[in-house]
């Protein structure tokens, strides 16, 4: 049986901008930032009109306001009523230039890009996700298989009449009446997203996510926290209010921090951040990963360091490699990296020393809400995965590359 963790949620707000982290076990999990200089656009929906269409990329650009024009692929379209989806190659005669759309972010702009966007659009609640274009429901897999039963049965119960959900992690233990509530208030959002979109002129925002704060506690307060700390009165009632509203039954857990030690300093907030900002990072028995981030990829090194066993070669290897794997998670999601990932494992000459370094790699993942994929772990000890990028990251978010040596951490002679 898994270890059961111990899961906090921290909320500082300062001059009208808040950061929360979530703590497991004490440790510094995953940190979220308002940037005030760049706000994320992520999942807000816009009116919009297509520019191009680039029928030798599948792909169309979109100009929905927000700086550079967004990028809308084949996949990513669906143009009729019963979600069905358009035929490879025939973009060209779906979307025509200055046509105009109805769209939904999926990833900010970012390194000079514009923004990636979707016709098949979701409304998330805290217990579900309404999908108004789509007729595939669903359960969370993160649910155990007969709470996922459970759930299916519920929800076959209060099936919209037009579109379909997917029940969130958060739903488990949730009754009918419970589910119906999320739905009902979810299907008021679209009706009155609908009256916009037949009155908005592109291009214009129609549907805009929550702030921060409450988008956060939305997508990750669960039964499973014993507590969510805010040191700001105004941000506490507010979000005491909607945790009353969306999870009654935890709104206690909600605490009004008054501590005269600042709330992230208290908890070692700052250093975990400080800590995650470097390019080295140290295991517990003396080894360490390098995290070095390329414009297509993120590479990761495991190195044994000062560490040197006691047994012999291969089980200093493995030792080093299974701290790695559990820290390289940790880093994936403290620093949100997304895109190809690249992790070279210590060479081990055992095969079943390869599969417990993939298993506990696969294990700690089973953590991380961003949705992931590994490629078996090499003889040569590397693995190649990927991680859905929605965001800048940490780095990028607490700020930017030098523009004298553009990132490269060099000092240029004259």
């Amino acid at each position: 049986m898994p270890k059961k963790i111990k899961k906090e949620m921290l909320v500082t707000c300062r001059n009208g901008r808040c950061k929360l982290a979530i703590m497991e076990d004490g440790d510094l999990a995953e940190v979220y930032i308002d940037k005030a200089s760049k706000k994320s656009v992520v999942g807000n929906i816009y009116v919009g009109r297509i520019t191009t269409v680039l029928p030798g990329m599948s792909a169309a650009f979109v100009d929905v306001g927000v700086g550079k024009n967004a990028l809308l692929y084949l996949q990513d379209l669906v143009l009729m009523e019963d979600g069905s989806r358009v035929k490879p190659g025939k973009i060209g005669k779906a979307l025509k230039q200055n046509d105009t759309i109805v769209a939904q972010v999926t990833k900010d702009p970012m390194q000079g890009k514009g923004a990636r966007i979707t016709t098949n659009l979701s409304l998330p609640g805290r217990l579900m996700v309404y999908m108004p274009r789509s007729n595939r429901s669903g359960v969370s897999r993160r649910l155990p298989e007969k709470e996922r039963e459970r759930l299916r049965k519920l929800s076959r119960g209060i099936r919209p009449e037009k579109g379909s959900v997917i029940i969130r992690t958060a739903a488990i233990k949730a009754g009918k009446k419970d589910l119906q509530l999320d739905l009902e208030y979810l299907l008021e959002q679209w009706r009155e997203t609908e009256k916009k979109i037949e009155k908005t002129k592109p291009p214009s925002v129609v549907y805009s996510e929550p702030d921060l704060a409450v988008r956060v506690i939305r997508d990750n307060l669960t039964m499973e926290f014993s507590r969510v700390l805010v040191d700001n009165k105004g941000e506490f009632k507010r979000i005491r209010d909607y945790v009353s509203t969306a999870c009654p039954e935890i709104k206690n857990r909600v605490e009004l921090y008054k501590g005269k030690e600042p709330l992230f300093k208290k908890f070692g907030v700052n250093r975990g951040i400080e800590a995650a900002l470097r390019r080295k990072v140290g295991l517990p028995s003396g080894g360490h990963i390098v995290v070095d981030k390329a414009e297509a990829l993120t590479a990761i090194d495991v190195n044994t360091g000062s560490y040197t066993g006691k047994k012999s070669l291969e089980e200093t290897v493995l030792k080093t490699n299974l701290e790695a794997a559990v820290e390289v998670v940790k880093q994936l999601r403290l620093r949100d990296i997304g895109g190809i990932i690249v992790i070279d494992f210590i060479d081990m000459e055992k095969e079943k020393n390869r599969a417990q370094v993939l298993e506990t790699l696969g294990n700690e993942l089973d953590r991380d809400r961003t949705k992931t994929q590994v490629v078996t772990l090499s003889e040569l000890g590397l693995v190649e995965m990927t991680r859905k990028n929605v965001t800048d990251g940490l780095v990028e978010t607490l700020g930017k590359s030098c523009p004298r040596c553009e990132g490269r951490g060099l000092i240029f002679e004259d």
